[in-house]
């Protein structure tokens, strides 16, 4: 896969669940969300139980509350369309504080807030404690079809690299004298854009070409084959497997 490569969400540390191998992580993670989606809405002391789960692997990793609800703003989109359900879904109304609610909407709106929630931190979670690289080797670990598993190292490996040519762009507009000032500017930033996908597309051209000049034939080299013990896996699995067991429990009581 090359050199390893951090990203801003990773938080360098030592504790048990860094210690993890990454396909454990992202089975376990991936479990933990189905579980949460298949609990029934209904069942709210469920989502805190889950709240409570996740802050206990929170703590294990040694990830600060603070820096894990920094990150959870990202889900602010999902919280908005979540606060207009009550007022545009139909169905019987209830009044609160004299306004006039659907309660499907309001139902909705606790469904969409509490499994993003759940699911957005238990991401951040998976994030936090595992390096980009270890992440893509998880993955062909878990023997996700290797085109997906490459475009998915291409577009972390280069994102920088077109982030890097836009900076350099808008460096020399500015130094022409450019400033984006209404609608006017719409033009040279359509411009600078199309301008982009051309370098990006030649470079891609360039780099591929350099990759099939060193042996490339449609398929990356597996430089570390990372292995799971049968402890390392059992303690992957404790967070969904006490997952499930809440969500059993949400189904029957």
């Amino acid at each position: 896969m090359g050199a390893g490569h951090s990203h801003r969400l990773y938080r360098h540390g030592h504790s048990p669940v860094h210690d993890l191998p990454p396909h454990c992580k992202l089975a376990a993670v991936f479990a933990f969300v189905v579980v949460v989606v298949s609990t029934p809405r209904e069942a709210m002391w469920a989502f805190a139980l889950y709240a409570v789960l996740l802050a206990a692997v929170a703590r294990a990793a040694r990830i600060p509350a603070g820096y894990l609800l920094k990150r959870l703003l990202i889900e602010i989109p999902f919280v908005a369309f979540a606060v207009l359900m009550p007022f545009v879904v139909p169905g019987e109304q209830v009044h609160v504080l004299g306004v006039a609610l659907s309660e499907n909407g309001l139902w909705g709106a606790w469904n969409v807030l509490a499994k993003g929630t759940l699911g957005v931190a238990a991401s951040v979670i998976l994030a936090s404690t595992t390096e980009l690289r270890a992440l893509l080797l998880g993955l062909q670990r878990l023997r996700l079809p290797p085109l997906l598993v490459q475009i998915a190292s291409f577009m972390i490996r280069y994102g920088d690299v077109i982030t890097d040519e836009m900076r350099r762009m808008s460096i020399a507009r500015r130094s022409r004298g450019f400033e984006a000032r209404g609608v006017r500017s719409w033009g040279v930033l359509a411009k600078s854009a199309g301008a982009l996908f051309i370098r990006s597309y030649e470079r891609g051209e360039r780099v591929h070409l350099a990759m099939v000049s060193r042996g490339y034939a449609g398929s990356m080299p597996v430089i570390d084959e990372v292995t799971a013990t049968r402890v390392q896996w059992t303690r992957a699995v404790a967070l969904p497997g006490a997952a499930l067991v809440v969500c059993l429990l949400g189904w029957t009581l």
